[in-house]
């Protein structure tokens, strides 16, 4: 099995299915259902290691259909890919690069009102031990940053807006704002008006799917510190 061939396995029907899949391109598809092209053998086996294929009958019972490829896109998407041990940690260094990026363009020393170099960043995770999750990272930088502070001192610059968003729309988008919300008021018609504060270099990032859920029907308003 070469570097970036892996196993990608499913319980279904009670049995068990598996094929052999091109890591990368599999991770790709099941994040965001790329061209698949990840089948690194036109089979679906009961046991790839002894070769053992799947008979034809089994397949049509438990997947309806023994067309390999519907079969393999399913497995992708819904059963376990096993990951590699140099793909966990290339993924690892990713995350870790993408919060030091994020903290040295978005935070200062509250002291000194100077940025942080990403060396001095990179020092302050690990001296910390902080383990950073496979999830956005705008959903766990304040933990991140609760725990760099006790060993750096770090602030983060935020942008003050208030946002009006109209009541059709509260339900998608409470969750994108409740992470930066400071305030919120709800209206008689059900409109919703939150005062947040969102990190600096989040804020394009922000109004985009603000503006993606609403159609652009959000009104914000910048809100300047005293």
């Amino acid at each position: 099995m070469n570097m970036a061939q892996t196993i990608a396995r499913i319980k279904q029907g009670g049995k068990h299915f598996e094929i052999l899949v091109d890591l990368d391109l599999a991770m790709d598809f099941r994040k965001k259902s790329a061209p698949n092209g990840f089948l690194e053998m036109d089979k679906i086996f009961t046991d790839s290691k002894k070769g053992l294929v799947a008979p034809t009958m089994e397949l049509k019972k438990a997947f309806g259909t023994d067309d390999v490829e519907e079969i393999s896109r399913k497995i992708v998407k819904s059963g376990e890919v096993l990951l590699t041990q140099d793909y966990r940690e290339e993924e690892k260094e990713k995350r870790v690069k993408q919060v030091i990026d994020f903290l040295a363009k978005n935070t200062i020393d509250p002291k000194t009102k100077m940025p942080h170099t990403p060396e001095r960043i990179k020092k302050a995770l690990d001296e910390s031990k902080v383990n950073i999750k496979n999830v956005p990272i705008e959903s766990q930088i304040q933990e991140i940053i609760d725990e760099i502070s006790k060993v750096l001192p770090v602030k983060v610059e935020t942008k003050k807006v208030k946002i009006k968003i109209p009541s059709v729309h509260t339900g998608k988008t409470y969750g994108i704002v409740a992470q930066y919300k400071e305030s919120e008021d709800w209206l008689p018609n059900g409109d919703l008006e939150v005062v947040a504060s969102v990190p600096a270099g989040l804020v394009i990032d922000f109004y985009d799917k603000l503006n993606s859920i609403t159609h652009g029907s959000a009104v914000t308003e910048d809100i300047r510190e005293q």
